[in-house]
């Protein structure tokens, strides 16, 4: 019997945020695998570490956050390689995702690679998208809305017709494009209606009004959120952060 590859999405950061199903998983797995960065705690450990047996196997999953996305391939390719092994004599293993494995969820890497072979399931998790929605105390999108969600890095002339096309817009990974996509809505004509928020359900969460964010880089578990549907939503005159 080969062992089952559990990808089990953590939500966006708040514990307490996190499926039954994902915490049952975690508090009984024998192994468990996560993405790291190069320096300091891994964000989807973090989250889940209450959880995590004291004796459980730990395979932590060393990831440069780069744009180009060979060396990224050449580490899941190494990393599948070591889950393989313990799928191939009988264990399962667990991997945490933060947000939602199949939403720009990095499990996703994994699962292309070993679905073929083993055994998959998907725990799917709160989402970055719901969680920010949340806490700008606005509804993302209603009845016939489309809504668009954009990767902050695309350039300008992409995002454009994008967004003019949607009425309901989430901009992810915010990070360093902060002042160019602040920029580009406040040509749009579609900064007021912009709300902002980082690390979303942490303790050092940040909510603003897209107008009133300072200016500089954000951290990259941002996101921009714009409505322009039939609704009459707005959003309120101050966050309390």
């Amino acid at each position: 019997m080969k062992g089952t590859l559990y990808g089990v999405g953590l939500g966006p950061g708040d514990p307490e945020l996190m499926t039954l199903k994902a915490h049952r998983l975690i508090s009984q797995a024998e192994v468990i695998a996560y993405p790291a960065p190069d320096s300091g705690q891994s964000f989807a450990r973090s989250i889940a570490a209450k959880a995590i047996p004291p004796d459980a196997r730990e395979i932590p999953i060393v990831v440069p956050m780069r744009v180009d996305r060979f060396p990224a391939k050449e580490i899941y390719d190494t990393a599948a390689g070591e889950i393989a092994s313990v799928l191939e004599a009988g264990t399962d293993v667990v991997t945490l995702c933060e947000g939602d494995p199949f939403f720009y969820g990095s499990f996703m890497y994994l699962f292309e690679r070993l679905s073929d072979r083993f055994p998959c399931e998907i725990v799917p998790g709160v989402t970055s998208l719901t969680a920010c929605a949340s806490r700008l105390l606005r509804p993302l999108t209603s009845r016939t809305d489309v809504l668009t969600v954009l990767p902050g890095p695309l350039d300008d002339e992409a995002l454009r017709p994008k967004i003019e096309a949607a009425q309901a817009i989430a901009i992810m990974k915010v990070g360093r494009h902060l002042d160019r996509l602040k920029a580009l809505l406040t040509d749009m004509g579609l900064l007021d209606t912009a709300g902002y928020v980082e690390r979303a359900s942490l303790p050092d969460q940040k909510v603003f009004r897209l107008a009133d964010v300072p200016a500089g880089s954000a951290p990259y578990f941002s996101m921009i959120l714009i409505y322009k549907g039939d609704e009459a939503w707005t959003l309120p005159p101050s966050f309390s952060s």
